[in-house]
Order: structure tokens, then sequence, then C-alpha cells
């Protein structure tokens, strides 16, 4: 990825949906002034969704996705509606691609009834405008023609204008600091860490702290005191990885915040509060607890993973029970959740702030407390209240 790129967990993810044969295709091939899908007369040409990030005015950083038809048929046509019905988690906003202009048929009414289920803003274009006839635009109903190349700008600032009602203020470290401060990282340099780059949060973490005027100090735990001794005044904050929580706590003076990258994504992602809430389920497991311990993106196990090594070490340390753990990463979120005692979350850099608050919902809706990394860290460690004292505080 480049410099200059931006992540996809901070794009906006536009989702279009519909039968098959509406149009999708053609519309998103329109919407972006490019051949992004397959279009063809043939229902089903789109199997699998298709993913784009890209820059769309007035929007800016965007991906879009074009899914298969929700009333494809048989076997594999179930399979491809169960996917699209997954993809609406990830989704900001959805478009509803429809060749109807005054009405939506049973499959597409259904849509809608899982996008306001979702609590997902949608709007609906109404494709082939060029047979139905010109008809007035609503805030949701967009009429448009791909054929013609016709309305586009229109649903395109009707996405910008139904995205403006959840448009994301949080910032990920700026608001704690001021002018001048120093703000020391740390990040600690393992055989997990990976080779050559720093983690999404480091960086948003160091780009927050540029912006706000702010002295970035980035250190490892072995170099942590020479680095706090060295600096001309106290810092600001000191932002941890949540693994190194046991030996930093022990470093950084108590008149100093100190909280970890995880609990500051939590907070930006907007779960924060569940985390801290789930957190105390910690206390009420009991032997044979079942327990899910969820990562975001997939990646290479390593020997000291956090997920599946150092994190199951912690727990049965303090628990002191023996827990029935199970692992998930990447996109293989279970939508049954009920079996579960707890889920612990990463901190999900790599999840859209939609699909990150989707996996919470699940497990609140069905009674399952929901926490993550470096909250759950936090607690085992005794420092959970210092750690998140900083954040309340600004509230």
């Amino acid at each position: 990825m480049s410099l200059n790129q931006t992540p996809s967990a901070e794009r906006i993810h536009i989702g279009f949906f519909g039968v098959r044969n509406a149009g999708k295709s053609s519309v998103v091939n329109r919407i972006t002034n490019q051949e992004m899908s397959i279009v063809s007369e043939v229902k089903g040409t789109t199997t699998d969704a298709v993913k784009k990030p890209m820059e769309l005015l007035p929007l800016g950083a965007v991906v879009i996705i074009d899914t298969a038809g929700i009333d494809d048929e048989g076997e594999l046509g179930a399979k491809r509606i169960e996917s699209t019905k997954k993809i609406l988690s990830a989704c900001d906003i959805a478009v509803l691609v429809t060749e109807n202009a005054d009405s939506l048929n049973p499959a597409e009414s259904e849509l809608v009834a899982v996008f306001e289920e979702k609590r997902i803003p949608y709007v609906i274009a109404r494709n082939k405008a060029d047979l139905s006839g010109k008809r007035a635009n609503t805030d949701r109903d967009i009429f448009v023609s791909a054929k013609e190349n016709t309305g586009f700008e229109e649903l395109k600032e009707a996405i910008a204008k139904a995205l403006g009602n959840v448009k994301k203020e949080t910032r990920f470290v700026v608001d704690f600091i001021k002018e001048n401060d120093f703000v020391v990282l740390v990040t600690p340099i393992d055989e997990s860490a990976p080779k050559g780059r720093m983690i999404l949060p480091q960086q948003q973490a160091i780009r927050d702290i540029i912006d706000a005027g702010a002295i970035s100090v980035v250190t490892q735990p072995e170099t942590l005191t020479a680095t706090l001794d060295g600096l001309a005044r106290k810092p600001a904050l000191v932002v941890t990885d949540s693994q190194a929580f046991g030996r930093v706590m022990k470093l950084v003076p108590d008149g100093i915040p100190l909280t970890s990258f995880s609990i500051l994504m939590a907070r930006y992602k907007g779960f924060l509060d569940e985390a801290v809430k789930g957190a105390a389920a910690l206390d009420n497991l009991e032997d044979g607890a079942k327990v899910l311990i969820s990562e975001g993106c997939t990646h290479h196990r390593q020997c000291e993973d956090i997920g599946t090594v150092k994190l199951p070490k912690w727990l049965a340390d303090y628990t002191g029970k023996s827990l029935d753990l199970e692992f998930t990463s990447g996109h293989g979120y279970p939508d049954d959740l009920s079996g579960y005692d707890l889920v612990i979350h990463c901190g999900g850099c790599m999840l859209g702030d939609a699909e990150m608050k989707s996996r919470m919902n699940a497990a609140v809706s069905q009674g399952v407390p929901f926490t993550n990394y470096g909250t759950v860290i936090a607690k085992m460690n005794g420092i959970l209240d210092r750690s998140i004292e900083m954040v309340y505080k600004n509230k």
C-alpha cells in the first residue's frame, strides 16, 4: 500500500444491492466511471462481491462493493445471498438498485427491511429512468439511467447527504493533547511485530500528534525509562502496545496518563463503553466457559502470537479456570454467538466502523459480553481504571 493511500478501514464502504438483472453492475460502472463489473443480460453474472477502493467526489476515499443478486436461485444462489447479507455488516451505506419506478418487489422490500433492522442508511437508485419517464427525485429515491448515463451526480449527492448523519467526528488521540506536548509511544519489536513497518494504530497516533503540533517520541519497553528521563518535561500521555502493559505500567509514574493503542482504537471505533463492561465478565467465568477470541485481519501466526498464545496464557493465569477457547480471524466471525460466555476481539484497526459495530451489536443482542484485547489486558494487569481515566475525563 502506498503511503498516500487511505487504508480500507478508513474508507467509506458503499454497497450496491438488488435483484438479478436490475442493473447493479451497470450503475456501479457509471457511478465510478470505470468498467469495474461485468455487465451482461444473463441473470446472475455477478456471482461474488466485487470491491474497488477509489476516490469518489464528493465523498472522498471509498470502497465500492458490487454484490450478487439477492434473488439468486439454487444451493449456490443461497450461499451468494447469505454472502450478500454478510457484506451489509461492512457497509456504511447501502444503495438499492431497482428497475421499478414506483414500488419494490418482495425481494427488494426484504432488503430494505434488513437495511432498517441493521440501521444502515440507504438510498434507492431507480434504474432505467429512460423507460419509466422523468420523475422527481427525493432524498431517498433517485432516478438514474445507466443506458443514458443520467442521474448519477444526483445519486452521489444523495449518498453523501445520507452519510452526513453518520459521519465520524472522533479522532484517534488529538483531543487529549495540545501544541508542544510530548507523547511517548511504546512499540515493542518482537517476533510478532510486522517487519519493516508500523501497525495502523501507531501510524494514526503519530499522524494525530503531528496534526496537533505536538511531539511524538517512539520507543520500546527496554528504552522507556531512558526516554522518560531524557525529556525536558513529563509527557502529556504514554500510549503502549497492549501486550507490553505489564512492563510499561511499572515504568510510567502514576502522574502520567497511560493507555494503549487498542483502547484508543476501541474509542475511535465507537465501542469502548461496551468493551469496558464486557471486561467485567472475566471475573464471572467458570471452568469450561466458552470464550471466542477474534481478530479482524489474517496473518501468519507467530510463536508468540498475542491472540492465540499470549492472551490464552494470561486468561488462564488471571481466571484460574480451564476455559474453552475458540479463535477466528478475518471475516470468519460467526453469526450465532449465543453459545459463548465472552467475546474478546482485537482492536479492529483493519475493519471499518460499520463492521466492527456490527460484530459488537451481534454479541450484545445475543446477551454475550463483548470486549477487546487492550481493555481485557488492562483489566488483567489491574490498571483498567487508569488506562481509561483520560478518555472519560474528556467526555
